[in-house]
């Protein structure tokens, strides 16, 4: 409505300035004239030429010998009657066509302008845009309409749990007498929290797409000014919204942008995102009770939101959305395939199985950039090849095949990589190879990835000191081949990778027995902050103990790795002089390589059973912090997470 009456006073405007002009502007002249200089129109008087004249203020009409009419203007100081007069030439005279009107109009026409502009300024600052210069204590809030991209609960999968608890929502508003005939009363408010890309707000749209009722969607910043009061008055003007259109939802994303823990900054915290998360939890739950409101907020900072916002009466229910398991993969990655035509080799639960710890999001990248690579090879379906493609890009990064590498560098990073592989599929907890290449990938030369086999929870402390064996065997590999004066910086990232899970076991899991069960880690990070645990510092004796055991747990798995590459010599060497020939391998084609055999097997061939009986070309399932690629330089490795 506001961008309507802006239109319609420009208009109108514009009209009435037209109108003006041509109403001053117009010519009474009945016929056209031709314009002439004064001094032709003295020397035709002069000669007879002219057959009369007329005077119409200072400008001048006159018919000539040719009987065609004529014009010009006079000078100022020009006695044009008396030149006419003595050259006996017949003259008529008409007053200045201005009426009383018309000069009233003419004064009036600038105040018009000024009024006019003035009442558009104002209406865009009060009443015209809650983007004006006093429309700034507005609600941002926008009422989401579905027309076009309507999303329902059949569009969010993998996530059965907080769907389940989000279509009761649902229900109570299409049915609110199933529910309060036995005292029920309707949530009032419910937090989604979850990692990133879980699908908080594909959820919060399903709702908007089935309850059938007025939806706000605003973001938590939105309430952040830098102006004292502006955050509260946008609370308050959001509810007055929302209680005109009640029973309504409303939904904030990024809620801990405005509901972060008060009183944590400095001076107390007493700052304007306190005073509006002050008014947010009075609107929530107050003195007036606030009916057919419900409150919908998304975070995935749970720790940092206020006690206060959390309890029931405000959100009444916390709804956990997690990274999907194998059997939400697959659905997820159904719900993203509709729109793209599928090969016959295609099997999303293969798909889903190598793609562990993927969340929502990162499976509809995956289908999109599979899309996008088959496009690119002209395909007219997408195949299976394009999901594996898409997925190595993802996990490891895209390829860098214009990188220049000398033989030397292709050669150490060939027998760092076998080294990694090598030791990880001897190592029964080791999670299966996948894939190992020595092609640059993001900013790693090379690297071996490695996939679990089923979704894990819990880490165990063999499990761990094997995942430390294999992430040294870069570095014992390069020491065997080249010496210890030739090592590269190449197992830099490996070193960290292990002295991060190492520190983890040392100091959060209560896996040594020297420093027993204390979590020192948490201690140790309250220290730097300067609050949490009372600033509690770890002793030097215990820092010494620290260390201690986390480098016995690395050098432990640095022995282990270098006795099982010494002891499998032979196979190391032949995956190596594989991995310079063919530069990628999967876990079957490793295998082949090590018995001597070509990757690629024949049509009639079947791979020989391994010991180990894990290593496949296809892997299974396990969170994504544990099944990153193993990279030489160690920009890819995960940090260890409890």
């Amino acid at each position: 409505m506001g961008n309507t009456r802006n239109i319609a006073f420009w208009v109108i405007l514009f009209v009435m300035i037209l109108m003006l002009f041509n109403l001053f502007s117009g010519s009474n002249t009945a016929q056209p004239s031709s314009a002439r200089s004064y001094s032709e129109f003295v020397q035709a008087v002069q000669d007879g030429a002219v057959q009369e004249a007329t005077i119409d203020g200072e400008n001048v009409r006159f018919v000539g010998s040719d009987n065609k009419v004529y014009a010009t203007v006079k000078p100022e100081d020009a006695a044009v009657t008396d030149l006419l007069i003595e050259n006996n030439v017949p003259l008529t005279a008409k007053p200045q066509q201005t009426s009383g009107f018309q000069s009233f109009l003419l004064s009036l026409l600038p105040f018009l302008l000024l009024i006019g502009v003035w009442i558009y300024f104002m209406n865009r600052m009060q009443g015209g845009g809650k983007g004006g210069a006093m429309g700034f204590g507005k609600s941002k809030a926008k009422m989401l309409t579905e027309k076009s991209g309507r999303v329902t609960f059949d569009d969010v999968a993998g996530i059965d749990e907080a769907k389940e608890e989000l279509e009761e929502i649902v229900e109570f508003l299409r049915n609110p007498q199933k529910f309060s005939r036995l005292g029920g009363k309707i949530p009032k408010g419910a937090l989604l929290v979850g990692p990133p890309g879980t699908g908080k707000t594909l959820l919060a749209r399903a709702i908007a797409g089935e309850a059938g009722v007025p939806f706000f969607t605003i973001s938590g910043s939105d309430f952040v000014e830098m102006f004292v009061g502006v955050g509260a008055s946008r609370v308050r003007d959001m509810f007055d919204q929302a209680k005109k259109n009640a029973p309504c939802i409303v939904f904030i994303d990024e809620i801990d942008a405005v509901g972060r823990h008060r009183g944590a900054g400095y001076g107390g915290g007493n700052d304007e995102r306190e005073q509006t998360l002050n008014q947010l939890l009075v609107e929530m739950d107050g003195f007036e009770a606030n009916e057919g409101v419900i409150i919908l907020a998304a975070t995935n900072r749970k720790d940092v939101l206020d006690p206060a916002l959390l309890r029931p009466g405000r959100f009444d229910r916390n709804v956990t959305v997690p990274n999907p398991d194998i059997k939400g993969r697959e659905k997820i990655l159904g719900v993203h395939a509709r729109k793209s035509p599928l090969g016959p080799d295609v099997d999303l639960r293969i798909i889903a199985r190598g793609t562990p710890g993927f969340s929502g999001a990162d499976l509809a990248n995956l289908v999109n950039e599979a899309a996008l690579m088959a496009a690119r090879v002209g395909r007219r379906f997408v195949a299976m090849a394009d999901f594996e493609q898409a997925k190595d890009k993802i996990m490891m990064g895209a390829e860098r095949r214009s990188m220049v590498m000398t033989p030397a560098q292709k050669e150490m990073t060939a027998y760092h990589e076998a080294g990694h592989a090598i030791v990880g599929m001897t190592l029964p907890k080791c999670d299966p190879v996948y894939k190992a290449t020595i092609i640059p990938r993001g900013q790693a030369l090379g690297m071996v990835m490695s996939l679990p086999e089923m979704d894990q929870l819990n880490y165990f402390k063999d499990e761990l000191t094997q995942k430390i064996a294999m992430t040294m065997a870069g570095k014992a590999a390069e020491i065997i081949k080249y010496g210890e004066d030739a090592v590269s910086n190449g197992p830099s990232g490996d070193i960290m990778q292990a002295s991060a899970l190492a520190r983890a076991m040392v100091m959060r899991w209560g896996m040594s027995d020297k420093v027993g069960n204390i979590d020192y880690q948490e201690a140790a990070e309250a220290f730097r902050g300067g609050g949490g645990a009372g600033g509690f510092s770890i002793s030097a004796h215990t820092k010494e103990l620290i260390e201690e055991e986390v480098k016995r747990i690395i050098d432990q798995g640095y022995e282990d790795a270098h006795k099982i590459i010494m002891d499998n010599k032979a196979g190391w060497e032949s995956l190596a002089e594989g991995l310079l020939e063919y530069e990628t391998l999967t876990g079957a084609e490793i295998e082949r390589v090590m018995r001597g055999e070509p990757p690629h097997k024949g049509d009639d061939e079947e791979d020989e059973p391994t010991d180990k009986g894990s290593v496949t070309a296809i892997p299974k399932t396990k969170p994504r912090a544990k099944a990153k690629p193993k990279a030489s330089d160690g920009d890819m490795e995960p940090e260890p997470t409890a």
